[in-house]
């Protein structure tokens, strides 16, 4: 597994928020060690009796340990979120949130460049490792089986699909993440391609892209030059018009090689087995990664 595990403290930036209590809830229930809450002016209290609530990230990680953030807070303090989190020394830092200006996206990027936090999202649905029983974000736990295939994918629902069908075909997961569908995300394909490779717990991945960017080509590029495990690609919007966009921010056609033909090109000339039908990925992954997943 990857980035998280049994060890993994995680402190929930916004907590005392609807949507952060629903999901720390559900976090809590999966087997994720949540030992702080932040939500400023609330220092002092207790979430839901149990979790210690600070002031500032700083603070907890002072307090409990935590070594991983997950943020839920409304779009215009996002990015000060992330960037608290970084400075306060977390390994791991997940966001949640969407619609964040690209602006402030942007300066998030440069401002983690010399921190040690890797970051997952914004606008993403998370992290989770099933042998370690650690949800971060928003996936459903119940789809998950522990196992030896990890997923790396842009779009949440089928991130979800992906995971359902590998379930139902035997095989288990190591790590899923989801990178978020943004222009600008805290990390790519290749970053976590790369921490599959190192995985001695993956034996494979399932990459599951879409159009816009060529965050495909540079999966595609690493995978041809280093990648010795074997990746099942699938890459969503073969059929999206040119300048429309496609729900996620960063899933647009600006140029040939935004276009889902040119991944698919990419992917399999780098010896990927690139799925043109989503719903055998999950055939197709069994029949190349055995039942041993």
């Amino acid at each position: 597994m990857i980035l998280v595990n049994e060890a993994t403290r995680v402190v929930v930036q916004g907590i005392t928020g609807r949507e952060a209590t629903t999901q720390a809830r559900r976090c809590i229930e999966y087997g994720t060690s949540v030992v702080a809450g932040v939500t400023p002016g609330k220092g002092g209290e207790t979430w839901e009796g149990a979790v210690p609530v600070f002031n500032t990230v700083a603070q907890s990680r002072r307090e409990t340990g935590a070594n991983a953030s997950l943020i839920f807070v409304p779009a215009a303090f996002a990015a000060d979120a992330i960037m608290e989190a970084a400075d306060a020394g977390m390994d791991v830092v997940i966001c949640i949130t969407e619609l964040i200006p690209a602006l402030d996206e942007l300066k998030c990027h440069y401002y983690l460049k010399d921190k040690k936090a890797t970051l997952i999202g914004p606008n993403c649905p998370g992290i989770i490792s099933p042998p370690a029983k650690c949800r971060l974000g928003i996936m459903p736990g119940y789809i998950h089986r522990p196992g030896r295939v990890g997923v790396v994918s842009r779009s949440g629902t089928l991130t979800y699909e992906a995971v359902a069908q590998l379930t139902e075909q035997g095989l288990g997961q190591s790590t899923c993440v989801g990178l978020g569908g943004d222009p600008l995300p805290g990390s790519r394909f290749v970053d976590i391609l790369r921490l599959f490779q190192a995985d001695p717990e993956t034996d494979g991945v399932v990459l599951i892209g879409e159009i816009g960017g060529t965050s495909e080509q540079e999966a595609a590029e690493y995978i041809k030059k280093e990648m010795t495990k074997p990746v099942i690609a699938y890459v969503a919007g073969n059929s999206a018009p040119p300048g429309r966009r496609m729900g996620h921010a960063g899933a647009i056609i600006t140029g040939t090689a935004s276009r889902a033909s040119e991944k698919i090109k990419a992917l399999s000339a780098a010896g990927a087995t690139v799925v043109e039908n989503f719903g055998e990925l999950g055939k197709a992954a069994r029949k190349i990664f055995g039942t041993g997943g």
